[in-house]
């Protein structure tokens, strides 16, 4: 139990710990590999995103994972065109140290687990920015009826 004051810690950690467990489940991978995927994946894609879109996209994510999503960020930099290609180059060199890691199923795999905690409409709005080659590697979130 957290002290009081303090539960947001306690919630943004389990939260994140349920996000590495996800990829961990749907990528059949152990959670430090988990872990390494989804910062690479995360990484690239706001490399890829105009500023406004990475912000925006950033507000739904737990308060640790978007500490996550904007270490190391260079906006002035961003964004980085790249190819379908390079953006799996860029996954497969950031999950360093960890060998017969298929960079297109980790990708796959955390995109999955994005369109599971960020909204459909969110998903939608990034999806939309990034080139054909790029949306291809990105599931569409399964629309949810209300009743």
């Amino acid at each position: 139990m957290s002290e009081p004051g303090l539960e947001v810690l306690d919630t943004t950690l389990q939260k994140t710990h349920e996000w590495i467990n996800e990829t961990a489940r749907v990528a059949h991978v152990d959670h430090p590999t988990a872990y390494k995927a989804l910062r690479a994946v995360l990484h690239a894609l706001r490399d890829r995103l105009p500023i406004q879109e990475a912000v925006h996209f950033s507000a739904q994510l737990p308060m640790l994972m978007r500490g996550l999503f904007f270490d190391g960020w260079r906006p002035a930099n961003t964004p980085i065109k790249f190819s379908q290609q390079q953006f799996l180059s860029i996954i497969s060199e950031s999950i360093v140290g960890v060998k017969g890691v298929d960079p297109l199923r980790i990708t796959r795999s955390v995109f999955a687990v994005i369109n599971h905690h960020i909204s459909s409409g969110e998903v939608e709005k990034v999806r939309n920015v990034l080139p054909k080659d790029l949306q291809a590697l990105w599931p569409e979130p399964l629309a949810i009826e209300m009743t």
